[in-house]
Formats: structure tokens, sequence, C-alpha cells
């Protein structure tokens, strides 16, 4: 087993025998996505796509939860100073190119990708997760798109990605109600492959790993190919209209109260605007 350096503390990866285990790794904050973490996945999903020892990358997260999905604390903190010093283009620009290296790397790459969740995939949480070919969840996990409960659009994929697997209607209830979907009803409704006991997601996820990196480089590739044509749409498209709306987002009253709110820990009040 060997292991990378990921330039930070908030993403550690370690390659062993072919898979490629990235670990999301800020578990004091259920790894709720810092600039730093999403820069250094870019990088390592990059490198594992160019590099022949990589057969299989498995993304996953330390401690109890899989991803909370934004840093609603750093946005808080940064919407209180008075936000982000470069323009609302560059905004945009910085959060298309981080959605495509992440969530859309994740999904076009010619090898396969697995998410095991061992707890709670929410916001671009969830994105990432179903960005991956495959989901194994602990019993105990659960998913939400969590976006409306912060007043954000959604970005890194998960309009696109949720809509492929569940169905518009479907779709759109998970994304306006924002409602907790539980490990059993993901299996139920195509959003997760397998669900194990939480002790036994570890021996699990390597079982499927090792069963993907001993298989067909090659076949995979063409075969991830041809099952993303047939899904139809192109993603970059959803990619960036999502970078675009969320962004706008974020600039909104509606944003600023939910994230003071999830601080204060009360119910926010969201007016609209």
């Amino acid at each position: 087993m060997a292991k990378l350096d990921t330039g930070t503390e908030d993403l550690l990866a370690e390659l062993d025998e072919g898979v490629l285990t990235i670990t999301l790794n800020r578990p004091q904050a259920r790894n709720a996505m810092s600039d730093a973490m999403n820069q250094a996945l870019g990088r390592q999903l990059a490198a594992a796509e160019l590099d022949p020892a990589v057969r299989c990358i498995v993304l996953t997260g330390a401690g109890q939860g899989f991803c909370a999905g934004g840093d609603v604390k750093g946005m808080n903190e940064r919407n209180a100073s008075g936000g982000r010093t470069i323009t609302l283009d560059e905004q945009i620009a910085a959060q298309r190119l981080n959605q495509r290296n992440t969530a859309g790397k994740l999904f076009k790459m010619a090898k396969p990708t697995l998410a095991a969740l061992p707890g709670a995939a929410a916001g671009a949480g969830l994105s990432l997760a179903l960005a991956c070919d495959l989901r194994i969840m602990a019993k105990t996990a659960f998913l939400t798109t969590a976006f409306a409960r912060v007043g954000l659009a959604g970005d890194y994929g998960g309009a696109y990605f949720l809509t492929q697997l569940v169905g518009s209607a479907k779709a759109r209830e998970m994304y306006f109600l924002s409602d907790r979907v539980s490990a059993d009803e993901a299996l139920r409704l195509g959003l997760a492959n397998w669900v194990v006991e939480a002790d036994e997601l570890a021996a699990k996820t390597r079982e499927i790993a090792q069963r993907l990196a001993a298989g067909p480089a090659v076949c995979f590739r063409y075969m991830k190919e041809n099952l993303n044509r047939a899904m139809g749409g192109e993603v970059d498209d959803c990619l960036d209209l999502e970078a675009t709306h969320h962004i706008h987002s974020a600039g909104t009253a509606d944003h600023k109260e939910a994230a003071a709110a999830f601080v204060e820990k009360r119910a926010p009040v969201f007016q609209g605007r």
C-alpha cells in the first residue's frame, strides 16, 4: 500500500493493488468541502486518470460521514466579511473548472469509480457520490440534496446525475423538499447499488473495488463511454449551468440568512430574495 501526498490534510489518498482510495478528511466538519480539499481532489483524479497503476477509484469519507457538501460555516463567515474579493464572473469560472475537475472527472474518466458512504451524503457531497459509477452505503447512511435548506440552487452535477438515476419527477421532489433518503430507500430507488451494515462497509467496498481493479481495463474504458453516451444530454453543459446558478444563488439574501441560521442552530426564514 502506498500513501500519496495530496498536498493537504483535508484529502487522503492511497494506492493498493490497483485501487486508489481517496478519503475526504474533515471529520470534525462531516467532511464538508474546503478549497484545499476540492483542489487536491481535482489533482488526484487528473493524475489517476493517466496512471496505468490505477485501475479503480474509491471515494469515501473519514469518520461517520461521507460529505456534508459545501462548508456552510465558511460561507457564513465570507458573507459576514463582505464575501469573496474576486468578481462574479471569476467565481463562476472557478466553480465551473472545479466541478469539471471533480464531479465531471469522476463521471467521465475511463476507469470505474465507486463511492463508499459510511454516513450522510448531502448537497455537493451527494453530487460527488452520484457522479461515481457505483455506490455502496452503510445501512445507517442517508442522502439529501440539502440545497433548498441553505438557499442554494445546487452544484457539482447533482441535478444531472439525480435526474438520470431516478427520473425528473423524483429528482424535483428531492431538490425542492430536501428530505432525507434512507439507505434502504436509496437502494429501492437505484441510487445505491449495495447497502450493508456499517461494520461491513470497508470489507464490501474492498471486495467490489478489487473486482473492478482486476477487470478488463480497456473494455471498461469503452463500456463506460458507451454507457455515458447512452444517457443522452451533455454533462458539461449541466455542470456549467449549475455553476452559474449556484454562484448567483450564493449572493442571495436567502442564502446568507440560511448560512447564519445554520451557525446559530435555528430554522432559516426565507424571504425569496
